[in-house]
């Protein structure tokens, strides 16, 4: 598809500016299999998507070695269908979802790698654990017993605003959760090293916070 057609340049110039070890993430909600197609001939392989069934109709569309990444709001009764194959959630609100994660991870054979979502945009909007309320949820202890979930680190989202001293303040919180959290709970495992923050507007600031996973849409898949 013509709008389409610069995709691959957009990719390259953003992968450009990305330090060593940084995921980028194309998000591809919203836009058709051919603007993952034109994403995927310039070497993108993660993508991330924010329904279930969109989700589920890519990954049935394309090729295998594609890491999809939920991204939106997971809904528990719907966990069953991306189960058997999403790379990675990164938006785990509650206990009960990580429960209902753990059970449909077990059911398909799968240690389902997942992150923390937390609340920390100036907006009612968004979701996710607030940081006394991820801190209470693990020092509780139950998710220990779940096999079938892994948490990998956290994500978040900045507030959407212009004033950059916000987002730097933001992104700066979550650093700081995510390094109290790996010293009191993950110590000396490497499976906790994810931090998903950063989207098209805001990415280069959440790189200066840590972050290692940046979910870009807009700045690759514009028209």
């Amino acid at each position: 598809m013509k709008q389409y057609s610069e995709t691959g340049e957009r990719i390259k110039r953003i992968r450009a500016t990305l330090p060593q070890g940084v995921t980028l993430i194309a998000v591809s909600k919203y836009h058709p299999v051919e603007a993952v197609e034109a994403a995927y001939a310039a070497g993108q392989r993660h993508f991330g998507e924010s329904k279930a069934q969109d989700l589920v109709t890519k990954h049935q569309s394309l090729p295998d070695d594609i890491c999809w990444h939920f991204i939106g709001h997971l809904q528990s009764n719907k966990i069953k269908y991306i189960a058997p194959f999403i790379h990675l959630i990164h938006s785990i609100d509650s206990l009960r979802l990580l429960r209902e994660v753990d059970k449909q991870g077990a059911k398909v054979g799968r240690k389902i790698p997942c992150l923390l979502q937390i609340h920390i945009a100036q907006e009612d909007t968004k979701f996710g654990f607030t940081p006394d309320e991820c801190l209470a949820m693990l020092d509780e202890g139950e998710w220990r017993s779940l096999q079938n979930v892994e948490i990998r680190g956290l994500m978040c989202m900045a507030s959407n605003t212009d004033n950059k001293e916000q987002i730097n303040a933001e992104f700066a919180a979550v650093k700081t959760l995510f390094d109290t959290i790996k010293e009191r709970f993950f110590a000396n495992e490497e499976r906790f090293g994810i931090l998903s923050a950063g989207m098209s507007d805001d990415y280069p600031i959440a790189i200066k916070h840590g972050s290692n996973h940046v979910r870009v849409g807009s700045a690759i898949f514009c028209e």
